[in-house]
């Protein structure tokens, strides 16, 4: 991640970054976060299989059967053959887990820090169409066309198309 920040660094020297250029790198970091988090809550459901299965295989007798799919393959084992790989999975899952809430942690202050730098600020949904609403009163749309068209004062100004990530806020760059 280092060598995406020094091109940063020196456009910052030559030339200020556009509007543009802020929304591209804010929603790259964005998108970054929730990569992060999707993959967190992967790692944590597995693992959470993980305990589940291990607590149901503690109390059973060793020498009996067990089935544990390895890639796709059904493979017959006993409860002491699998038992200690399933408990060294869960303590790699748990560092993995681990790690991932540290990268997610550090995206959160790279973002922080991207928004300090660049005054990027966020509103909600309903404060833009708060502000259309406002703006639109003020300026009224004048009707040359005899129908009932308000032109394009719909208060979708800042929205997502309807077809976004459903997290109800937009960004603005100042």
């Amino acid at each position: 991640m280092t060598s995406n920040n020094e091109p940063a660094k020196k456009g910052k020297s030559s030339k200020p970054k556009t509007s543009e250029e802020i929304l591209m790198g804010f929603q790259k970091l964005r998108s970054e976060q929730r990569f992060l988090t999707t993959k967190l809550s992967e790692m944590e459901l597995e693992l959470q299989e993980h305990r589940i299965v291990i607590d149901a295989l503690k109390d059973i007798e060793g020498d009996r059967k067990c089935y544990r799919m390895i890639g796709g393959i059904l493979c017959e084992r006993t409860v002491k053959d699998v038992l200690p790989i399933l408990k060294t999975n869960e303590e790699n899952l748990v560092k993995v887990v681990e790690s991932f809430h540290r990268q997610l942690v550090a995206k959160g202050s790279e973002i922080n820090k991207y928004k300090e730098d660049n005054n990027v600020k966020l509103k909600h949904i309903d404060e833009l169409n708060d502000i259309s609403e406002n703006a639109n009163a003020q300026t009224p749309v004048p009707d040359n066309s005899g129908k009932n068209d308000t032109g394009s004062a719909d208060g979708n100004v800042g929205g997502d198309g309807g077809g976004g990530g459903g997290n109800n806020s937009s960004v603005l760059v100042s």
